[in-house]
């Protein structure tokens, strides 16, 4: 029997919207909390979801992440996967580093060292994926397996570990650790599994971000408007610093535009303020205004990278004697 019920299609128009995964479900949270704080409070399987669940929808969350990374993805994916994350986490790294040092945790415009590095470590996979098909070949989607590696809180926790701007216990990097490991292990074992976790991978990222918004309230959000669009700006400048970086480190017959791709902040950098204040309670005070920025700074980056990506692209194909030779240089600049 034919179903003629109308079909509202909720998931897939939010998945339209350039950041609605966490954008919708963090404004209606913070409404809630805004207008009806007690709304999250009344108890039981509410109360333990919408507000005290974020703990554990981010270890499924890092299931889910973990899966994702294909271990059969060997040669150039491989090396490209491992170049583009790397330079994403030095460079993030130095960025918060250089703000901890010179002016301390509060970090400079509103913006702290652990928001700035949450930031640019965290890459929008499926900005990536989606301009790799453009601009990349398949060597450059196949980087995805491991480019994959940097959603979620793991290289922030152990960024801010390794350079002192946070307390993160040995104890938390392993707890974080251990779920990516699962969905990497299992997710390479079966095929089905794999395919179950990039189905469930919206519905987990909503329910989570509900229980992240669930603890701020509008405030937060307004305030945190200026500063996120500086982070996205920011984030967004070091595409330029990517495209060159990583096409030192490539193979001439390799060179493309592709490493201006991952100057991005992914959409799912929302969530890791709160797992970092999990692992080191101090740094909870920042916690909702870098929620905030981090969402904010996702949109400006969905926009702007790929116009950036596509410049890169048609200048390298203007110049086509190799961008870093003094031929190239005066090619591209002509």
């Amino acid at each position: 029997m034919e179903d003629n019920r109308k079909d509202f299609d909720i998931l897939n128009k939010m998945k339209r919207l350039p950041g609605g995964l966490v954008i919708i479900p963090l404004v209606l949270a913070v409404i809630i909390a805004t207008f009806f704080p007690q709304a999250f409070q009344i108890g039981g399987y509410v109360t333990a979801l919408f507000y005290d669940g974020n703990s554990a929808m981010m270890g499924l969350f890092l299931i889910v992440c973990g899966s994702a990374i294909n271990i059969r993805q060997v040669g150039m994916p491989l090396y490209k996967g491992v170049t583009l994350t790397g330079i994403k986490l030095l460079l993030g790294v130095a960025v918060g580093l250089l703000v901890g040092k010179l002016c301390g945790p509060a970090g400079i415009l509103g913006l702290t060292p652990f928001v700035l590095i949450a930031a640019i470590t965290n890459s929008n996979g499926s900005l990536y994926i989606s301009l790799s098909s453009q601009f990349g070949n398949a060597t450059d989607t196949g980087a995805i397996s491991i480019l994959s590696l940097n959603d979620g809180p793991f290289f922030t926790l152990v960024a801010l570990g390794a350079t002192g701007l946070a307390s993160i216990p040995f104890k938390a990097l392993v707890a974080t650790l251990i779920p990516l490991l699962i969905g990497f292990i299992w997710g390479n074992m079966d095929k089905g599994f794999r395919s179950a976790c990039a189905t469930a991978q919206p519905i987990v990222t909503f329910f989570m971000t509900i229980s992240i918004g669930s603890k701020t309230d509008v405030s937060t959000l307004v305030t945190a408007g200026a500063s996120g669009i500086v982070l996205g700006l920011i984030s967004t400048a070091t595409a330029v610093v990517f495209f060159f970086v990583f096409n030192l480190l490539l193979p001439k017959k390799e060179r493309n535009a592709m490493g201006a791709a991952v100057g991005t902040t992914a959409l799912n950098s929302a969530m890791t303020p709160a797992a970092v204040a999990q692992a080191d309670p101090s740094m909870e005070p920042y916690v909702d205004m870098a929620t905030a920025q981090c969402a904010t700074a996702s949109i400006i980056t969905l926009f702007l990278c790929p116009f950036i990506t596509a410049f890169f692209d048609g200048w390298m194909r203007k110049n086509k004697r190799g961008i870093y030779s003094p031929e190239g240089w005066a090619a591209g600049k002509a």
